[in-house]
Protein backbone atom coordinates (compact mmCIF):
# COMPACT_ATOMS: atom_id res chain seq x y z
CA UNK A 1 0.00 0.00 0.00
CA UNK A 2 1.13 3.48 -1.03
CA UNK A 3 0.66 6.83 -0.01
CA UNK A 4 1.75 7.50 3.04
CA UNK A 5 2.47 9.91 4.87
CA UNK A 6 5.27 8.52 7.31
CA UNK A 7 6.99 5.12 7.59
CA UNK A 8 8.56 4.17 10.78
CA UNK A 9 10.96 1.49 9.02
CA UNK A 10 12.56 -1.54 11.15
CA UNK A 11 11.46 -1.44 14.57
CA UNK A 12 11.26 -3.66 17.45
CA UNK A 13 7.49 -3.25 17.92
CA UNK A 14 5.87 -3.71 21.89
CA UNK A 15 2.57 -3.87 22.37
CA UNK A 16 0.15 -4.30 25.47
CA UNK A 17 0.48 -8.29 24.38
CA UNK A 18 3.31 -9.12 22.02
CA UNK A 19 6.55 -7.79 20.67
CA UNK A 20 7.66 -8.09 17.12
CA UNK A 21 9.59 -6.27 13.85
CA UNK A 22 7.54 -4.42 11.30
CA UNK A 23 7.25 -1.25 9.39
CA UNK A 24 4.32 1.03 10.95
CA UNK A 25 2.65 2.95 7.97
CA UNK A 26 1.14 6.15 8.60
CA UNK A 27 -1.80 8.62 7.15
CA UNK A 28 -4.17 11.43 8.20
CA UNK A 29 -2.31 11.25 11.39
CA UNK A 30 -3.07 7.18 12.10
CA UNK A 31 -1.48 4.00 12.03
CA UNK A 32 -2.91 3.10 8.51
CA UNK A 33 -0.72 0.06 8.26
CA UNK A 34 1.70 -2.51 10.02
CA UNK A 35 4.08 -4.77 7.58
CA UNK A 36 7.03 -5.95 5.96
CA UNK A 37 8.07 -4.06 3.57
CA UNK A 38 5.28 -1.03 3.13
CA UNK A 39 5.33 0.85 0.13
CA UNK A 40 7.04 4.29 -0.09
CA UNK A 41 5.96 7.41 2.84
CA UNK A 42 6.61 11.15 2.14
CA UNK A 43 9.00 11.07 4.97
CA UNK A 44 11.15 7.90 6.53
CA UNK A 45 12.39 7.34 9.53
CA UNK A 46 14.75 3.94 10.62
CA UNK A 47 13.98 2.25 13.43
CA UNK A 48 16.60 -0.15 13.19
CA UNK A 49 17.75 -1.06 16.64
CA UNK A 50 15.10 0.71 18.33
CA UNK A 51 12.27 -0.67 20.33
CA UNK A 52 8.55 1.30 19.23
CA UNK A 53 6.22 1.68 21.82
CA UNK A 54 2.77 3.90 21.65
CA UNK A 55 3.35 7.25 23.12
CA UNK A 56 2.68 7.32 27.02
CA UNK A 57 -0.94 8.33 28.32
CA UNK A 58 0.13 10.13 31.82
CA UNK A 59 -3.19 9.34 33.23
CA UNK A 60 -2.57 12.20 36.43
CA UNK A 61 -0.74 15.60 36.10
CA UNK A 62 -1.26 18.54 37.25
CA UNK A 63 -0.53 21.82 35.23
CA UNK A 64 -1.18 25.35 35.48
CA UNK A 65 -3.68 24.54 37.91
CA UNK A 66 -5.27 27.59 38.76
CA UNK A 67 -5.70 28.41 42.97
CA UNK A 68 -8.54 29.50 44.99
CA UNK A 69 -6.94 32.73 45.19
CA UNK A 70 -6.67 32.79 41.47
CA UNK A 71 -2.82 31.89 41.23
CA UNK A 72 -1.49 29.67 38.86
CA UNK A 73 0.90 26.61 39.52
CA UNK A 74 4.12 27.52 37.25
CA UNK A 75 4.55 24.59 35.01
CA UNK A 76 1.98 25.93 32.03
CA UNK A 77 0.41 24.10 29.64
CA UNK A 78 3.18 24.92 27.06
CA UNK A 79 5.94 24.29 29.43
CA UNK A 80 5.01 20.79 31.05
CA UNK A 81 3.91 19.65 27.31
CA UNK A 82 7.17 20.08 26.05
CA UNK A 83 8.54 18.25 28.92
CA UNK A 84 5.75 15.23 28.69
CA UNK A 85 6.59 14.92 24.50
CA UNK A 86 10.03 14.94 25.66
CA UNK A 87 9.87 12.09 28.33
CA UNK A 88 7.94 9.95 25.43
CA UNK A 89 4.31 10.99 26.63
CA UNK A 90 1.91 12.00 24.00
CA UNK A 91 -1.35 12.55 25.93
CA UNK A 92 -2.19 13.41 29.34
CA UNK A 93 -5.29 13.79 31.49
CA UNK A 94 -5.43 16.79 34.21
CA UNK A 95 -7.43 18.13 36.56
CA UNK A 96 -10.22 20.75 36.27
CA UNK A 97 -10.40 22.57 39.96
CA UNK A 98 -13.64 23.05 42.16
CA UNK A 99 -13.80 25.05 45.16
CA UNK A 100 -16.00 24.56 48.22
CA UNK A 101 -18.85 27.28 47.61
CA UNK A 102 -18.11 27.63 44.22
CA UNK A 103 -19.99 26.08 41.32
CA UNK A 104 -17.43 24.19 38.57
CA UNK A 105 -17.75 27.37 35.75
CA UNK A 106 -16.76 29.75 38.71
CA UNK A 107 -13.71 26.93 40.04
CA UNK A 108 -11.72 27.40 37.10
CA UNK A 109 -12.17 30.46 34.94
CA UNK A 110 -10.43 30.81 31.02
CA UNK A 111 -8.45 26.86 32.39
CA UNK A 112 -9.83 24.94 29.39
CA UNK A 113 -8.60 27.93 26.67
CA UNK A 114 -5.21 27.88 28.64
CA UNK A 115 -4.83 24.34 28.32
CA UNK A 116 -5.25 24.97 24.43
CA UNK A 117 -1.87 25.62 24.69
CA UNK A 118 -0.75 21.99 25.05
CA UNK A 119 1.75 20.47 22.49
CA UNK A 120 0.21 16.94 23.74
CA UNK A 121 -3.13 15.94 23.19
CA UNK A 122 -5.34 16.29 26.40
CA UNK A 123 -8.27 15.73 28.55
CA UNK A 124 -9.49 16.37 32.32
CA UNK A 125 -10.75 14.87 35.78
CA UNK A 126 -12.89 17.15 37.37
CA UNK A 127 -12.07 17.41 40.89
CA UNK A 128 -15.69 17.56 43.47
CA UNK A 129 -15.38 19.10 46.57
CA UNK A 130 -18.35 20.57 47.13
CA UNK A 131 -21.32 18.19 45.33
CA UNK A 132 -24.44 20.33 46.27
CA UNK A 133 -27.59 18.95 44.08
CA UNK A 134 -26.97 22.16 41.76
CA UNK A 135 -23.23 20.39 40.73
CA UNK A 136 -24.18 16.89 40.79
CA UNK A 137 -27.62 17.18 38.92
CA UNK A 138 -26.86 20.19 36.43
CA UNK A 139 -22.97 20.66 35.95
CA UNK A 140 -21.32 17.29 36.21
CA UNK A 141 -24.06 15.83 33.31
CA UNK A 142 -23.18 18.70 30.85
CA UNK A 143 -19.31 18.07 31.65
CA UNK A 144 -19.64 14.32 31.38
CA UNK A 145 -21.94 15.41 27.51
CA UNK A 146 -19.14 17.50 26.61
CA UNK A 147 -16.57 14.51 27.09
CA UNK A 148 -14.85 14.89 30.48
CA UNK A 149 -16.62 11.59 31.80
CA UNK A 150 -14.03 10.86 35.30
CA UNK A 151 -14.64 12.75 38.65
CA UNK A 152 -11.44 12.93 41.43
CA UNK A 153 -12.66 13.00 45.01
CA UNK A 154 -9.91 13.50 48.08
CA UNK A 155 -10.22 12.27 51.36
CA UNK A 156 -7.48 14.27 53.25
CA UNK A 157 -6.61 18.26 52.36
CA UNK A 158 -8.74 20.91 53.99
CA UNK A 159 -9.86 22.88 50.96
CA UNK A 160 -10.55 19.85 48.76
CA UNK A 161 -11.72 16.66 51.15
CA UNK A 162 -15.03 15.09 51.29
CA UNK A 163 -17.45 13.72 53.90
CA UNK A 164 -18.15 9.91 53.36
CA UNK A 165 -22.07 11.23 52.58
CA UNK A 166 -20.25 13.61 49.87
CA UNK A 167 -18.37 10.98 48.88
CA UNK A 168 -21.20 8.80 48.31
CA UNK A 169 -23.07 11.49 46.36
CA UNK A 170 -20.25 11.62 44.35
CA UNK A 171 -20.46 7.88 43.50
CA UNK A 172 -23.95 7.83 43.01
CA UNK A 173 -23.84 10.45 40.43
CA UNK A 174 -20.99 9.33 38.30
CA UNK A 175 -23.07 5.62 38.21
CA UNK A 176 -26.05 7.10 37.15
CA UNK A 177 -23.83 9.09 34.37
CA UNK A 178 -21.61 6.62 33.72
CA UNK A 179 -18.58 8.53 35.28
CA UNK A 180 -15.49 6.93 36.21
CA UNK A 181 -14.13 8.04 40.01
CA UNK A 182 -10.61 8.23 40.94
CA UNK A 183 -9.70 8.79 44.80
CA UNK A 184 -6.78 10.27 46.30
CA UNK A 185 -7.03 7.79 49.85
CA UNK A 186 -5.72 9.18 53.01
CA UNK A 187 -7.38 9.48 56.26
CA UNK A 188 -8.16 13.47 57.12
CA UNK A 189 -8.70 13.24 60.99
CA UNK A 190 -5.88 10.73 61.78
CA UNK A 191 -3.10 12.78 59.55
CA UNK A 192 -4.24 16.06 61.35
CA UNK A 193 -4.33 14.63 64.64
CA UNK A 194 -0.29 12.97 63.30
CA UNK A 195 0.42 16.86 62.79
CA UNK A 196 -0.50 18.80 65.67
CA UNK A 197 1.41 16.33 67.72
CA UNK A 198 4.80 16.62 65.55
CA UNK A 199 4.55 20.18 65.74
CA UNK A 200 3.67 20.29 69.37
CA UNK A 201 7.04 18.37 69.67
CA UNK A 202 9.31 20.50 67.73
CA UNK A 203 9.51 17.74 64.64
CA UNK A 204 9.61 20.34 61.86
CA UNK A 205 11.47 18.86 58.94
CA UNK A 206 10.93 17.48 56.09
CA UNK A 207 11.16 14.09 56.85
CA UNK A 208 8.08 14.07 59.40
CA UNK A 209 5.88 15.15 56.43
CA UNK A 210 6.26 11.05 56.04
CA UNK A 211 6.06 10.80 59.55
CA UNK A 212 2.24 12.51 59.52
CA UNK A 213 1.01 10.52 56.87
CA UNK A 214 2.29 6.67 57.74
CA UNK A 215 0.80 3.44 55.81
CA UNK A 216 -2.16 3.16 58.08
CA UNK A 217 -3.76 6.38 57.50
CA UNK A 218 -3.48 5.58 53.45
CA UNK A 219 -4.50 1.93 54.08
CA UNK A 220 -7.49 3.08 55.89
CA UNK A 221 -8.79 5.56 53.96
CA UNK A 222 -8.29 2.90 50.58
CA UNK A 223 -10.33 0.44 52.66
CA UNK A 224 -12.95 2.82 53.22
CA UNK A 225 -12.99 4.37 49.65
CA UNK A 226 -12.92 0.33 48.38
CA UNK A 227 -16.21 -0.20 50.65
CA UNK A 228 -18.21 3.00 49.52
CA UNK A 229 -17.46 2.32 46.19
CA UNK A 230 -19.18 -1.58 46.69
CA UNK A 231 -21.79 -0.25 48.61
CA UNK A 232 -22.77 1.93 45.45
CA UNK A 233 -21.47 -0.62 43.01
CA UNK A 234 -19.19 1.99 41.08
CA UNK A 235 -15.92 1.38 39.71
CA UNK A 236 -12.93 3.44 41.12
CA UNK A 237 -9.47 3.66 40.48
CA UNK A 238 -6.81 4.63 43.44
CA UNK A 239 -4.29 7.18 43.04
CA UNK A 240 -0.72 7.09 43.85
CA UNK A 241 -0.90 3.98 46.11
CA UNK A 242 2.50 4.46 47.71
CA UNK A 243 3.10 1.14 50.36
CA UNK A 244 2.19 -2.40 50.46
CA UNK A 245 -0.57 -2.04 53.29
CA UNK A 246 -2.44 0.37 50.74
CA UNK A 247 -1.98 -2.37 47.58
CA UNK A 248 -3.08 -5.00 49.88
CA UNK A 249 -6.26 -3.82 50.20
CA UNK A 250 -6.84 -3.20 46.25
CA UNK A 251 -5.47 -6.35 46.04
CA UNK A 252 -8.72 -8.34 48.27
CA UNK A 253 -10.91 -6.22 45.96
CA UNK A 254 -10.05 -7.32 43.08
CA UNK A 255 -9.72 -10.93 44.20
CA UNK A 256 -13.79 -10.20 45.17
CA UNK A 257 -14.32 -9.19 41.52
CA UNK A 258 -14.75 -5.27 42.41
CA UNK A 259 -13.83 -3.17 39.60
CA UNK A 260 -11.13 -1.48 41.35
CA UNK A 261 -7.61 -0.49 40.21
CA UNK A 262 -4.70 1.37 41.12
CA UNK A 263 -2.32 3.22 40.25
CA UNK A 264 1.34 4.70 41.32
CA UNK A 265 3.80 6.48 40.77
CA UNK A 266 8.11 6.32 40.34
CA UNK A 267 8.58 7.76 42.89
CA UNK A 268 7.27 5.08 45.30
CA UNK A 269 9.24 2.62 43.49
CA UNK A 270 12.62 4.38 43.59
CA UNK A 271 12.61 6.79 46.30
CA UNK A 272 12.75 7.22 50.35
CA UNK A 273 12.56 8.51 53.26
CA UNK A 274 16.49 9.22 52.87
CA UNK A 275 14.76 11.85 50.30
CA UNK A 276 13.16 13.77 52.20
CA UNK A 277 16.62 14.61 54.33
CA UNK A 278 19.40 16.36 53.47
CA UNK A 279 21.47 19.76 53.81
CA UNK A 280 19.85 22.98 53.01
CA UNK A 281 16.48 22.16 53.43
CA UNK A 282 16.83 19.24 50.57
CA UNK A 283 14.46 17.00 51.78
CA UNK A 284 11.48 19.51 51.00
CA UNK A 285 11.78 18.65 46.86
CA UNK A 286 10.72 15.15 48.02
CA UNK A 287 7.93 16.49 49.74
CA UNK A 288 4.52 14.83 48.14
CA UNK A 289 1.80 12.55 49.53
CA UNK A 290 1.19 10.59 50.18
CA UNK A 291 4.66 9.94 51.28
CA UNK A 292 7.44 8.61 50.06
CA UNK A 293 8.05 5.38 52.72
CA UNK A 294 11.15 3.89 54.50
CA UNK A 295 13.98 1.54 52.90
CA UNK A 296 12.24 -1.33 51.48
CA UNK A 297 9.00 -0.38 50.77
CA UNK A 298 10.36 0.38 46.76
CA UNK A 299 10.72 -3.66 46.20
CA UNK A 300 7.24 -4.26 47.85
CA UNK A 301 5.47 -1.59 45.11
CA UNK A 302 7.67 -3.29 42.13
CA UNK A 303 6.20 -6.68 43.62
CA UNK A 304 2.44 -5.32 42.77
CA UNK A 305 3.17 -3.87 39.51
CA UNK A 306 4.23 -7.53 38.84
CA UNK A 307 1.19 -9.37 40.16
CA UNK A 308 -1.06 -7.02 37.95
CA UNK A 309 -2.37 -5.51 41.92
CA UNK A 310 -1.19 -1.66 40.37
CA UNK A 311 -1.73 -1.44 36.87
CA UNK A 312 -1.18 2.09 35.87
CA UNK A 313 2.04 4.51 36.53
CA UNK A 314 1.54 8.08 36.00
CA UNK A 315 3.40 10.82 37.13
CA UNK A 316 1.21 12.71 39.10
CA UNK A 317 3.43 16.12 38.01
CA UNK A 318 2.88 18.53 40.62
CA UNK A 319 6.11 20.95 40.26
CA UNK A 320 6.62 23.80 43.13
CA UNK A 321 10.02 25.18 42.59
CA UNK A 322 12.74 24.89 45.24
CA UNK A 323 13.79 28.09 45.65
CA UNK A 324 10.56 30.31 45.47
CA UNK A 325 8.27 27.96 46.87
CA UNK A 326 9.30 24.40 48.55
CA UNK A 327 11.55 26.14 51.18
CA UNK A 328 9.52 29.58 51.13
CA UNK A 329 7.27 29.79 54.46
CA UNK A 330 3.56 30.69 53.67
CA UNK A 331 4.11 28.90 50.13
CA UNK A 332 1.20 27.09 49.07
CA UNK A 333 0.10 24.01 50.40
CA UNK A 334 -2.46 21.51 50.93
CA UNK A 335 -1.81 21.84 54.70
CA UNK A 336 -3.72 20.57 58.11
CA UNK A 337 -3.32 22.64 61.13
CA UNK A 338 -1.63 26.00 61.43
CA UNK A 339 1.36 26.68 59.34
CA UNK A 340 4.60 27.18 61.57
CA UNK A 341 7.85 28.77 60.27
CA UNK A 342 10.91 27.55 61.90
CA UNK A 343 14.30 29.51 63.25
CA UNK A 344 16.16 29.45 59.60
CA UNK A 345 12.64 31.19 57.93
CA UNK A 346 11.56 27.59 55.67
CA UNK A 347 9.04 26.14 56.70
CA UNK A 348 7.76 23.64 58.98
CA UNK A 349 6.98 20.28 57.17
CA UNK A 350 2.74 20.71 57.09
CA UNK A 351 3.41 23.73 55.03
CA UNK A 352 5.81 22.51 52.60
CA UNK A 353 3.59 22.77 49.09
CA UNK A 354 3.21 18.81 48.43
CA UNK A 355 4.05 17.39 44.75
CA UNK A 356 7.28 16.55 42.88
CA UNK A 357 8.03 17.21 39.55
CA UNK A 358 8.06 13.93 36.87
CA UNK A 359 6.43 14.60 33.81
CA UNK A 360 9.21 14.27 31.68
CA UNK A 361 11.09 11.25 33.72
CA UNK A 362 7.93 8.90 34.02
CA UNK A 363 8.83 6.79 31.04
CA UNK A 364 12.90 7.05 31.18
CA UNK A 365 12.79 5.97 34.88
CA UNK A 366 10.17 3.32 34.33
CA UNK A 367 11.97 1.74 31.29
CA UNK A 368 15.20 1.62 32.93
CA UNK A 369 14.16 0.47 36.74
CA UNK A 370 11.45 -2.12 34.87
CA UNK A 371 12.56 -3.14 31.53
CA UNK A 372 16.14 -2.96 31.42
CA UNK A 373 16.80 -4.15 34.86
CA UNK A 374 14.96 -7.02 34.31
CA UNK A 375 11.80 -6.53 36.58
CA UNK A 376 8.98 -6.37 33.76
CA UNK A 377 9.11 -7.10 30.05
CA UNK A 378 8.37 -4.70 27.41
CA UNK A 379 4.30 -5.45 26.94
CA UNK A 380 3.73 -5.33 30.77
CA UNK A 381 5.91 -1.33 30.57
CA UNK A 382 3.27 -0.54 27.54
CA UNK A 383 0.21 -1.49 29.95
CA UNK A 384 1.59 -0.16 32.48
CA UNK A 385 2.71 3.48 30.67
CA UNK A 386 -0.27 3.67 28.39
CA UNK A 387 -2.56 0.90 27.30
CA UNK A 388 -4.17 0.14 30.55
CA UNK A 389 -5.07 4.08 31.37
CA UNK A 390 -6.25 4.28 27.98
CA UNK A 391 -8.34 1.33 29.02
CA UNK A 392 -9.69 2.92 32.44
CA UNK A 393 -10.02 6.46 30.44
CA UNK A 394 -12.34 5.50 27.69
CA UNK A 395 -9.30 5.95 25.04
CA UNK A 396 -8.58 2.42 24.40
CA UNK A 397 -8.32 2.48 20.38
CA UNK A 398 -7.28 6.09 19.81
CA UNK A 399 -4.14 5.77 22.71
CA UNK A 400 -1.60 3.48 23.88
CA UNK A 401 -2.36 0.95 20.52
CA UNK A 402 -0.03 0.09 17.65
CA UNK A 403 -3.09 -1.08 15.58
CA UNK A 404 -4.48 0.45 12.43
CA UNK A 405 -7.01 3.32 13.57
CA UNK A 406 -5.24 4.49 16.49
CA UNK A 407 -3.81 7.54 16.70
CA UNK A 408 0.01 7.30 15.09
CA UNK A 409 1.75 8.10 18.61
CA UNK A 410 4.67 6.18 18.99
CA UNK A 411 7.89 6.74 20.94
CA UNK A 412 10.96 5.29 19.65
CA UNK A 413 13.60 3.98 22.33
CA UNK A 414 17.25 3.48 22.19
CA UNK A 415 17.60 0.75 24.51
CA UNK A 416 21.10 0.98 24.82
CA UNK A 417 21.19 4.88 25.52
CA UNK A 418 23.01 5.90 29.30
CA UNK A 419 21.61 9.05 30.27
CA UNK A 420 22.41 10.81 33.68
CA UNK A 421 19.59 12.61 34.33
CA UNK A 422 20.36 16.39 35.08
CA UNK A 423 17.42 19.13 35.76
CA UNK A 424 19.47 21.62 33.23
CA UNK A 425 18.26 19.19 30.34
CA UNK A 426 14.80 18.75 31.56
CA UNK A 427 11.74 20.88 29.67
CA UNK A 428 9.66 21.49 32.43
CA UNK A 429 9.32 24.72 34.05
CA UNK A 430 10.59 23.32 37.90
CA UNK A 431 14.24 24.17 39.24
CA UNK A 432 14.72 20.68 40.61
CA UNK A 433 14.37 17.00 39.87
CA UNK A 434 14.29 14.50 42.50
CA UNK A 435 15.83 11.86 40.24
CA UNK A 436 19.16 14.52 39.96
CA UNK A 437 22.18 12.27 39.29
CA UNK A 438 20.06 9.08 38.61
CA UNK A 439 21.61 7.15 35.74
CA UNK A 440 18.68 5.34 33.50
CA UNK A 441 19.36 3.09 30.55
CA UNK A 442 16.79 3.49 27.90
CA UNK A 443 15.86 6.86 26.63
CA UNK A 444 13.73 8.29 23.94
CA UNK A 445 15.26 9.17 20.57
CA UNK A 446 11.88 10.25 18.63
CA UNK A 447 8.52 11.24 19.84
CA UNK A 448 5.57 10.85 17.23
CA UNK A 449 2.47 12.28 18.10
CA UNK A 450 -0.45 11.95 15.40
CA UNK A 451 1.81 11.30 12.66
CA UNK A 452 4.32 14.21 13.41
CA UNK A 453 7.76 14.02 14.97
CA UNK A 454 6.99 16.08 17.94
CA UNK A 455 10.73 15.67 19.57
CA UNK A 456 13.60 14.62 17.92
CA UNK A 457 16.77 13.95 20.00
CA UNK A 458 16.11 15.61 22.78
CA UNK A 459 14.56 18.68 20.57
CA UNK A 460 11.04 19.71 21.00
CA UNK A 461 9.38 20.66 17.34
CA UNK A 462 5.93 20.50 18.39
CA UNK A 463 4.40 23.73 18.62
CA UNK A 464 2.15 25.56 21.24
CA UNK A 465 -1.43 24.31 20.57
CA UNK A 466 -0.91 21.72 18.30
CA UNK A 467 -2.31 19.43 20.82
CA UNK A 468 -6.21 18.37 20.87
CA UNK A 469 -8.70 18.06 23.74
CA UNK A 470 -9.78 14.35 23.95
CA UNK A 471 -13.64 13.88 24.25
CA UNK A 472 -14.37 10.31 25.89
CA UNK A 473 -17.82 8.82 25.58
CA UNK A 474 -18.99 5.78 27.03
CA UNK A 475 -17.10 2.54 27.66
CA UNK A 476 -16.96 -0.68 29.16
CA UNK A 477 -14.46 -0.20 32.22
CA UNK A 478 -16.92 2.54 33.40
CA UNK A 479 -20.00 0.42 33.88
CA UNK A 480 -20.96 -1.01 37.20
CA UNK A 481 -21.29 -4.83 37.51
CA UNK A 482 -24.65 -4.78 38.53
CA UNK A 483 -24.29 -6.24 41.87
CA UNK A 484 -25.60 -3.86 45.17
CA UNK A 485 -26.20 -5.20 48.72
CA UNK A 486 -29.78 -7.10 49.14
CA UNK A 487 -30.36 -6.33 45.22
CA UNK A 488 -31.17 -2.09 46.56
CA UNK A 489 -30.03 0.08 44.37
CA UNK A 490 -29.83 2.96 46.24
CA UNK A 491 -28.36 5.26 43.76
CA UNK A 492 -31.12 4.84 41.51
CA UNK A 493 -33.65 4.98 44.11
Amino acid sequence: MDGFDLVVRGGTLATAAEVFEADIGIRDGRIAALGHGLGRGREEISAKGMIVTPGGLDSHCHLEEMGQDGSLHEESFASGSAAALAGGTTAFICFLPQWKGHSLAASAPGYEARAARSRADYSFHQIITDPTPEVMQKEVPALVARGIRSLKVFLTYDPLRLTDAEFLEVLAAAKRLGAFVTVHCENFDAIGWRIQALLKAGLTDPLQHAWSRPPVVEREATHRAIALAELVDQPIQVFHVSCEEAAAEIARAKGRGLKVWGETCPQYFTLDHDDLTGADFAGAKAVCSPALREKGENARIWRRIQDGTLDVVTSDHCGFSFATQKRVAGGSAYGTGAAVQRPDGTPAFNAIPNGVPGIETRLPVLFSEGVSKGRIDLPTFVRLSSANAAALFGLTGRKGSLAPGADADLVLWDPDAERVIRNAALHHAIDYTPWEGMVVKGWPSVTIRRGEVAVRDGEVLAQPGSGRFLARGPYALARPRGVVPDGFDAALA
